[in-house]
């Protein structure tokens, strides 16, 4: 099944063929220097006890994909998601651990299907400034938040470039607090890890997410272009033990795990 992301890249993403790159010599590989997001609870997060690694969700999960593979899996803690996403494209990351797909990051990482999971991302208010929301046109003449370099679709993204505006920030948590002393009007964050940021912060009872979403997007696993792991033999085996796992519903079993784990952590 193939698809097109807005008419703006410049090639589709099929499944399996041209989502890799061309096949090379295959590279030796036992370990992956993995990174993400880290301000994506349940799925990725930073422990208070071990802040130079990402716990969550998607590290479980990998550390079971690759398990028959035979490779040591190494999930750093390396700071933002922008800066993630530039490590990326250095080739100093093996895999990028959670990403949407965008025409830009196509230039520079390869990814691997199936999604493990599909995210709606929403507008989140407060409960007292409810807002009338249909569609995107709505949210014209009022200020946003989410982190910088954040992406909601390549739909999305090309709209708000043009027309809102949003504010890019480090933490969502800062994006939450600027909306609860009123300094902007919404923040744009994904459903599932607003509600566990919120109920962590305490704030669940404050802010309500507004319907419909503003975009729902497949979460990808994806081996950065100039990684020395990344050769179509590890790619393919990769692939065949992440569909595995996601037929088995294991996924969603350690997305409802770890949110409970996220939210007890401050308890």
């Amino acid at each position: 099944m193939c698809f097109a992301i807005a008419g703006l890249l410049a090639a589709l993403v099929c499944w399996p063929a041209t989502v890799f790159s061309q096949p090379g010599d295959a590279v030796q590989c036992s370990k992956l220097v993995v990174s993400g997001n880290p301000e994506y609870p349940p799925l990725l997060w930073v422990p208070r006890d071990t802040p130079k690694v990402l716990v969550g969700a998607v590290p479980q999960f990998l550390k079971e994909v690759v398990k028959p593979l035979g490779l040591e899996v190494e999930v750093r803690n390396i700071g933002s998601w922008a800066r993630v996403q530039r490590l990326a494209e250095l080739g100093e990351l093996d895999l990028v651990a959670g990403a949407f797909i965008t025409s830009e990051r196509i230039t520079y990482m390869d990814y691997v299907l199936p999604p493990m999971v599909q995210l709606p991302t929403n507008v989140w208010v407060r409960r007292d400034k409810v807002f009338q929301y249909r569609h995107w046109p709505d949210l014209v003449g009022k200020r946003g938040s989410t982190l910088i370099n954040n992406s909601f679709g390549q739909n999305f993204d090309s709209f708000a470039e043009e027309n809102l505006d949003i504010l890019g920030v480090r933490s969502i948590e800062q994006s939450y607090l600027m909306a609860e002393i009123g300094r902007v009007d919404f923040v744009l964050y994904e459903l599932l890890q607003g509600k566990v940021k919120l109920e962590r912060l305490g704030l669940e009872a404050d802010f309500v997410a507004l319907a419909p979403p503003v975009s729902k997007e497949g979460l990808f696993f994806a081996f950065p272009k100039k990684s020395r792991c990344n050769n179509e033999p590890l790619r393919e085996a990769f692939m065949d033990e992440l569909l595995a796992l996601k037929r088995a519903g294991r996924f969603e079993q350690l997305i409802d795990e770890y949110a409970e784990k996220y939210v007890r952590e401050v308890r």
